[in-house]
């Protein structure tokens, strides 16, 4: 997009980050979400975290959460496969998870009616501090309150 060559983006990003570092500025190269971002070193995060950070969202209910779980590990997914799973409407929840922009369609499942699909967003690993989707912790690991009735 930028005409650099893919293979060159490495090596340009580790200069970048070393020339950071020879000068002390107090920023680092992270990757995340299949892309990267220059963030202040996490080093000096108790300094500035009072003075820089924005006013937190409110925090998603534990319906979102579930939702959005069962969105990352399962997409692309319908709303009726998500109210089968959850055994409860999901259609305000699934509208506040496009809101805050976690989730989006991705497409229609070829059966009857087509519903809508949905998956997680770039968002989605931003938020979560994630390369991909592959960073999701295995099932086995993770919380599984939610798949319990």
């Amino acid at each position: 997009m930028l005409g650099v060559a893919q293979g060159e983006v490495a090596s340009l990003v580790a200069a970048l980050q070393a020339a950071l570092q020879a000068q002390d500025l107090g920023l680092v190269v992270e990757e995340v979400a299949g892309g990267y971002r220059l963030v202040v070193d996490p080093a000096l995060t108790p300094a500035l975290s009072p003075l820089l950070a924005p006013p937190p969202l409110p925090a998603l209910s534990a319906a979102a959460l579930e939702t959005l779980a069962l969105v990352a590990y399962q997409q692309p997914i319908t709303r009726g496969e998500l109210e089968a799973a959850r055994g409860a409407s999901c259609a305000s929840t699934l509208e506040t998870l496009q809101e805050r922009e976690l989730i989006k369609v991705v497409g229609r499942k070829e059966v009857i009616g087509r519903p809508l699909l949905y998956g997680t967003t770039e968002r989605f690993l931003l938020e979560f501090g994630l390369k991909s989707l592959q960073d999701l912790p295995p099932l086995e690991e993770a919380p599984t309150d939610f798949l319990r009735g």
